[in-house]
């Protein structure tokens, strides 16, 4: 008994000390990247969605969402340039103290953007044009309306809308796809084309989380079936 006894000790206390050991080398372990000079215990990971099968309840729904996806992929880009010159705006104003040189500087800048943009934008259909509203106000948090108050004045503001109205075009639309479902469905689309690498990621500056919003339109939709 006692010989079975001291093998037992024996092993408990091998196995004390094999745990032990393997704890000090998960602490000793470090990783530096290339070009980075820096030891990390760590590595951080990107944030990654599974996606759930598209599911559509018939063929026009479908179609709609489809062509909603060209759409939407279409514009992106120029919201995330728009929302990356304004960056670049306000950075640049906060180091020009006098107001006459701001002025200055934000008719020049105002002058390059629709230098910029115009041509291709006036390519755009009524619906493209209005996704891209949306997309502008996902990417900088303020409406075209408003930007464009800030750029030149609340008279050339008024007419832009004014003119949009003309094409059923509100430039004071807002994006929120927690209310929305087709807001929603624009964010699935921009989503799934950021996971695939079809277009280059820019978050949102709005505070909403893909995956809350992917669960309560599933839940909606199952209550409404």
């Amino acid at each position: 008994m006692r010989f079975y006894t001291s093998i037992v000790f024996l092993l408990l206390c091998a196995l004390g000390f094999t745990q032990e050991t393997e704890k000090d080398s998960l602490t000793d372990y470090y990783v530096r990247f290339e070009g980075d000079s820096i030891l990390h215990s760590s590595i951080a990971l990107d944030e990654v969605y599974l996606f759930g099968r598209l599911e559509f309840a018939n063929r026009k729904e479908k179609l709609r969402y489809y062509i909603l996806r060209r759409k939407t992929l279409k514009v992106y880009p120029y919201a995330k340039l728009a929302a990356e010159r304004l960056v670049e705006l306000n950075d640049s104003l906060a180091n020009i103290k006098k107001k006459r040189h701001r002025k200055k500087y934000t008719k020049k800048v105002q002058k390059y953007i629709e230098g910029e943009f115009s041509a291709e934008l006036k390519k755009l259909t009524r619906t493209e044009g209005q996704i891209l509203v949306k997309l502008i106000y996902r990417q900088t948090g303020k409406t075209a309306f408003d930007l464009v108050k800030e750029l030149r004045n609340g008279w050339r503001a008024f007419w832009y809308n004014t003119t949009a109205k003309a094409f059923k075009i509100s430039i004071k639309e807002e994006f929120h796809p927690e209310l929305i479902h087709e807001d929603y469905l624009i964010e699935d689309i921009l989503q799934r084309a950021f996971a695939s690498k079809r277009l280059e990621r820019q978050k949102s500056v709005l505070d909403y989380d893909y995956a809350q919003l992917s669960n309560k339109w599933k839940n909606s939709k199952t209550t409404k079936d």
